[in-house]
């Protein structure tokens, strides 16, 4: 059985994304985190598909 070495580990990144993540919102207050949510929301410009 041929194995290659990676050069991307994705659980990795996952879990690096998800730390830093927490971090930045385990600081902010409720009001602070609706607005965050709002402010992301108007960024993404991925939507959902009904393919």
């Amino acid at each position: 059985m041929k194995t290659t070495e990676k050069t991307f580990d994705s659980v990795d990144y996952m879990r690096q994304q998800r730390d830093k993540l927490s971090l930045k919102l385990g600081k902010m207050s409720k009001d602070e985190l609706i607005e965050y949510f709002r402010n992301i929301k108007k960024q993404v410009k991925i939507r959902p598909s009904a393919n």
